[in-house]
């Protein structure tokens, strides 16, 4: 079986670039509204860097690595992945930039339409050069290259255009500068004056049409500029120097981040050879570097925030967020989980249930203590403001926050400092570990003893992310669930101690055997002629060792389906290997990200869900938590979202060998499973 996974198995980042040409689909679908579709594509771009800055950036230090070692990985030359990748990637550029060239063209149909700084009318040009003097022009700074000396440090995910001067007198001695857009602090969208049209324009443009103002002191003849944009490796360096503490380590790491190994270099294609030739020379790009043509403008992730300009049928239509029938605002939470479950399924649900669950015991006398887990928070976090009232209130709080959650590192670290000044107690999750789970332990004084009651979910505790992600958090003093969430809090306190959990599913230690016995308890029954079969929702499939047992299922005549988000190293329909699997994947309005994961089990089905994939890092190197659901309700609400899920005909493609996201098709009425769940939530509210 060994040898047979390995020759079914799609690399990981090929899988994963699959699915980012899934966002260009989304993109390219004129079903979605103009902006939105603009917005697609800056997910995409969004995407890609942060590929490059750490997927591409891990495989470059492997190909760095030497021959013998590559030897004992067992796997794929590093070097040839990176090759690969690079091709893909070129290809995927350059149909973006296709798409971007469309969608533009497109917009000019809604009266909007974006110029340069050769279009601009006489009325356009005074108001450039006045947005110029007053809003732009204290941002920006010039810096001169020179020839013999490197350049120095470019930052990160910036945006910089590349100057060449042809000074009068000086033909055969061009000068070169580079001066970074500073779209961070005035925005990269500018609204011109409207005539008729709403026109726009790019930052970089408008400074363009300003060049001659900020290089006054040149007696200029000609000049040149194009746009250039570096990605670095995102990777933290932690030192291991023992005199100091772990929030200080990540905060150097943190800065020292943006000088990272540059891992791509992306220009606009029109550069001339002779620029390109000695920004490389100079910036000292390596072989394992990605260089990668592009159009007139990089930093298409901007699209993302592509401004309001008051036309909302250009943009989805906003879906309501609706209350849980059974969570009243005048009734207090932990009392209704006395007698019930709650399931809150994000964004359909409001996200305020979390933060009422906090306030709600940060003022009762009777409880004692409030335990969470935090990986990544909103900038303006509701959640903080709630822990923060329950510790003034003398609650002892105790919040457990990841500092190494990629990319919002500073974001956590300026939280702790709020946490720690207002007197909380922070610890700062595992050695070695990230701490990935999403759960919250209320412990309560009541007439007959302590109850615990928690929450434990698929998504961050992070009121943004709640507005676009779908994601479970269950709502439960049920005393099996909550004596291990017990367990729990006192490993991530007691390192040392590795705990016996009898109904959470716990990463490191347990989470792969728990799922690999639930799937041998399904090959068994099938073996036994007794109901079997596997549902899973997940963001992303690439262990090995799963993906194996999975296999092995498939050929007992286990009925497996697969709804995969992201990444999904298994191939589905392999005669012999994987037969009795079908895998789709999900893309819409909403960033699918709940994991539900349903076995057979015999005929009486087992329900979990939790905040871990089936990926290595997952299932080894995080703290992850899956809970049994044990509510009947909860159960058949459970039940009804896969189906609904697995029924979409409309946002579904096919996980095949090929990668080539073909769309899936399925007889009889149209079924977006978004658009599917928001009624089916909406009829909940009636009936409860």
């Amino acid at each position: 079986m060994i040898n047979t996974v390995q020759q079914h198995i799609i690399a990981r980042d090929i899988s994963w670039l699959a699915f980012n040409e899934r966002v260009l689909q989304e993109a390219l679908d004129e079903s979605n509204p103009i902006i939105e579709r603009l917005r697609f594509l800056g997910i995409y771009s969004s995407n890609m860097d942060e590929f490059f800055r750490v997927r591409y950036a891990s495989m470059k230090r492997l190909a760095q690595i030497s021959s013998k070692k590559q030897l004992r990985l067992g796997q794929r030359e590093p070097g040839d992945v990176l090759q690969e990748i690079s091709e893909k990637v070129k290809d995927l550029q350059a149909r973006s930039q296709e798409i971007n060239d469309m969608l533009m063209a497109e917009l000019s149909q809604h009266d909007i339409e974006f110029v340069n700084e050769k279009d601009l009318t006489a009325g356009q040009q005074d108001f450039v050069r006045n947005y110029f003097v007053n809003k732009v022009s204290p941002t920006v700074f010039t810096l001169m290259i020179d020839p013999n000396v490197p350049v120095p440090e470019l930052r990160d995910k910036s945006i910089y255009l590349a100057i060449r001067m042809y000074l009068k007198g000086e033909k055969d001695s061009p000068r070169i500068a580079l001066i970074e857009v500073p779209s961070d602090l005035v925005g990269r969208f500018v609204q011109l004056p409207r005539y008729g049209k709403q026109y726009l324009m790019y930052l970089e443009d408008l400074i363009r049409y300003n060049l001659n103002y900020i290089l006054f002191i040149f007696n200029i003849e000609k000049i040149e500029a194009h746009t250039i944009k570096i990605t670095r490796d995102a990777e933290l360096d932690l030192d291991d120097d023992v005199s100091k503490g772990f929030l200080e380590k990540m905060t150097r790491s943190v800065k020292k981040r943006r000088i990272g190994d540059p891992v791509r270099f992306v220009y606009d294609e029109e550069i001339s050879p002779e620029v390109l030739d000695f920004l490389i020379n100079r910036i000292d790009l390596d072989n394992f570097d990605s260089l990668i043509p592009g159009g007139r403008y990089h930093n298409k992730k901007d699209l993302i925030k592509f401004p309001d300009l008051g036309n909302p049928d250009l943009e989805f239509e906003r879906f309501p967020v609706y209350n849980h029938p059974d969570l009243d605002l005048d009734r207090s939470i932990l009392e209704v989980l006395k007698t019930r479950d709650v399931l809150l399924f994000l964004p359909y649900h409001n996200f305020s249930y979390i933060i009422r669950t906090l306030r709600e015991a940060a003022l009762d006398p009777r409880v004692r203590s409030i335990e969470i887990t935090l990986y990544r928070l909103a900038d303006e976090s509701r959640i903080i403001s709630a822990l923060v009232n329950a510790a003034k209130n003398g609650v002892e709080v105790t919040v457990v926050i990841e500092l190494q959650a990629r990319f919002d590192e500073a974001n956590n670290i300026g939280w702790t400092e709020v946490l720690q000044t207002e007197g909380v107690n922070v610890i700062f999750g595992v050695q070695g570990l990230k701490v990935h789970s999403k759960i919250i332990l209320i412990t309560r004084e009541e007439e007959d003893g302590i109850r615990h009651y928690a929450s434990i979910g698929t998504g961050n505790f992070n009121e943004s992310t709640a507005r676009f992600y779908t994601d479970y958090h269950l709502l439960t003093a049920n005393p099996n669930i909550t004596k291990d969430a017990v367990k729990l809090f006192d490993f991530l306190r007691n390192n040392y101690k590795v705990m016996r959990y009898k109904h959470l599913i716990v990463s490191p230690h347990h989470t792969r055997k728990a799922f690999i016995a639930l799937i041998d308890k399904e090959i068994d029954n099938s073996k036994k002629g007794r109901p079997a079969g596997i549902q899973l929702k997940l963001n992303s499939i690439s262990d090995v060792k799963l993906i194996e047992k999975l296999y092995e299922a498939s050929s007992y005549g286990v009925k497996i389906k697969l709804i995969v988000r992201g990444i999904c190293s298994l191939i589905p329909g392999i005669k012999g290997v994987s037969e009795n699997i079908e895998a789709i994947s999900i893309l819409d309005r909403y960033l699918e990200h709940s994991r539900l994961f349903i076995f057979t089990n015999g005929g009486n089905p087992r329900y979990f869900l939790g905040s871990a994939d089936w990926m290595t890092r997952n299932l080894d190197f995080r703290v992850e938590v899956c809970t049994p659901v044990y509510d009947d309700k909860v159960k058949r609400q459970l039940r009804d979202h896969f189906d609904i899920i697995w029924k979409d005909n409309v946002k579904s493609r096919w996980h095949n060998e090929e990668l080539n996201n073909e769309y899936r098709q399925i007889k009889g009425p149209k079924i977006r499973s978004q658009y599917a769940m928001h009624d089916y939530v909406k009829k909940q509210l009636k009936s409860g």
